[in-house]
């Protein structure tokens, strides 16, 4: 019998393979477990500084607030913006990626959430609001996560990407706007959270285990903690970062 090798006219075709891949997992929100805490600040902070928006008239015209430098977001001894993850823990179990998009404004020049996280693979819609042209840039390291330089013209249609591998604090700027800055964080799996303004943080549906749970912010760095979560239950993980 003449083999498929010697007569790929014949027509011969390798057997599909019956080989099913395993269902990706959901987060149980319902019954999973919970991690909440607070990011608290120790030791004096600089001060937010007013940003001189000067070269763009349209940026005062589209600012309803002063636009304060947001490098330490610090209030009452907590701070926001840290971005949390579940950083091992997990094992091998693989988590579909969150059909919602997670968004970024560019409103009164300046981005806005500051600190925005997605799960890799999750789309990132980026709006502007704006009366003026904005330059999207984000600058990642992950050889898998491509740099782009996106034009965005007022009231347009918000550009939609997406990262592939897991990448903390990567910076995205527009180059019509130094002072622009947002910090894009991507996540391995679904579990992940930002800091509010009082420094509080939840993750939701998380299955009962003991995780390594990661701790970023843009100027400090990263902490890490070993958190046990209870089936059904909460466990509660704070911070503390410091001054220097």
């Amino acid at each position: 019998m003449l083999s498929c090798g010697l007569l790929l006219a014949c027509g011969c075709r390798k057997p599909a393979s019956t080989a099913t891949q395993p269902a990706l997992l959901q987060p149980d929100y319902a019954n999973g477990a919970t991690v909440t805490g607070t990011i608290h600040a120790s030791g004096k902070f600089p001060a937010p500084v007013l940003i001189d928006m000067g070269q763009d008239p349209a940026c005062d015209l589209s600012s309803t607030t002063p636009n304060m430098s947001e490098q330490y977001a610090v209030h009452d001894g907590a701070m926001a913006n840290v971005y949390l993850y579940i950083k091992q823990g997990l094992g091998d179990s693989k988590y579909a990626v969150p059909a919602t998009p997670v968004r970024l404004d560019q409103k009164g020049c300046r981005y806005v959430p500051h600190v925005v996280a997605v799960m890799a693979g999750q789309t990132l819609l980026v709006s502007n609001s704006d009366m003026t042209m904005h330059n999207v840039h984000p600058l990642p390291q992950e050889a898998a996560n491509h740099a782009s330089d996106m034009t965005e013209a007022p009231g347009s249609k918000p550009m939609a990407m997406s990262y592939a591998a897991p990448e903390q604090m990567v910076p995205v700027r527009c180059n019509n706007h130094p002072w622009m800055e947002a910090f894009l964080n991507v996540a391995p799996s679904p579990f992940y959270a930002v800091s509010d303004s009082t420094g509080k943080y939840a993750i939701h549906g998380l299955p009962p285990g003991t995780y390594t749970l990661a701790a970023v912010q843009e100027k400090l760095g990263e902490q890490d903690q070993t958190i046990t979560v209870p089936a059904h239950g909460t466990a509660t993980a704070d911070f503390t970062f410091a001054a220097k």
